[in-house]
């Protein structure tokens, strides 16, 4: 698998210009992209629709979507936390359909127990057991491959191994490594490390990769951008870490794939492992 996917969270970006967002996931493809992070609530169900359209079996690319949140056409937030196992075994038939296929390759429970956004109240705080009973019957059932965590804890990670979990997504950047004992007991354990918030931001008050000064140096040195640098530090890190960058602009997709030809020698990544660390837990409303 390449180490640089794409990310559909920014394809709805193009709603109104369907066929410049089929025309992206190809050009993506033909750059070496052959796996796609979606979701039912991108765009509420636009990236999906795409995907579904534009993909063709011999592309050979590998969807992971996630539960754990659905669509809220009209609300304050575009999604809704949807943690019920009820829900989960909805949300994924409700992928099924809009992919158009019998099998979701990888599916994402989402928990929000850490990182940026909402946080579960009420009857959505769910435990993991009661989650991982369905995740793991829909496996059972064929309509789930592998099952993946994402913005999970530690602890929460060390419970659910005995379900096998293929990967985590979880809010990491050079600015916010929060998470670091749990990237390395990935890596021990061969679990895929795929960060959302690759380079910070996405949300007021998270710390950004490109404010930091030692990034931008690095950058005028070797004539590449800040976010260039931000993305391959991520992939010089840890051998365990996919990248799914996200963007509408084709220009934009092969400066990302580039960042895969980008190398630093030992004291440029010295320089940028000395970047202080930030806590990307930012909370944000819940929507009812």
């Amino acid at each position: 698998m390449s180490r640089i996917g794409y990310g559909a969270a920014q394809l709805p970006r193009l709603h109104d210009r369907h066929d410049e967002a089929s025309a992206l996931l190809r050009r993506a493809i033909a750059l070496g992209v052959n796996h796609i992070d979606t979701a039912e609530f991108y765009g509420f169900g636009f990236a999906n629709t795409v995907i579904r359209e534009t993909l063709r079996p011999e592309d050979g690319v590998l969807v992971v979507t996630k539960v754990g949140a659905d669509p809220n056409p009209g609300g304050q937030l575009p999604l809704r936390i949807a943690q019920r196992p009820e829900q989960l075994r909805a949300s994924v038939e409700n992928n099924l359909r809009s992919l158009g296929v019998d099998q979701l390759a990888v599916v994402n429970l989402r928990r929000l127990d850490t990182g940026p956004g909402l946080r579960p109240e009420g009857d959505q705080v769910v435990d993991l057991d009661d989650q991982l009973a369905v995740m793991t019957a829909l496996r059972d059932e064929g309509k789930i491959g592998a099952i993946g965590l994402s913005s999970v804890t530690l602890d929460v990670l060390r419970r659910a191994l005995p379900a096998d979990i293929a990967c985590v997504q979880n809010a990491y950047s050079l600015a916010s490594r929060d998470d670091e004992d749990m990237l390395r007991l990935c890596t021990a354990e061969g679990i895929a490390w795929v960060p959302f918030f690759p380079l910070g931001g996405g949300f007021p008050n998270l710390p950004k990769v490109t404010d930091e000064p030692a990034v931008h140096t690095v950058a005028e040195s070797l004539n590449v951008t800040p976010s260039q640098v931000g993305l391959a530090w991520l992939l010089h890190h840890a051998p365990n870490i996919l990248l799914i960058p996200g963007t509408s602009d084709s220009t934009h997709l092969g400066a990302n794939m580039a960042v895969g030809e980008i190398s630093f020698d030992a004291d440029t990544l010295a320089t940028l492992d000395a970047v202080e660390s930030r806590s990307n837990n930012v909370v944000i409303g819940a929507e009812s």
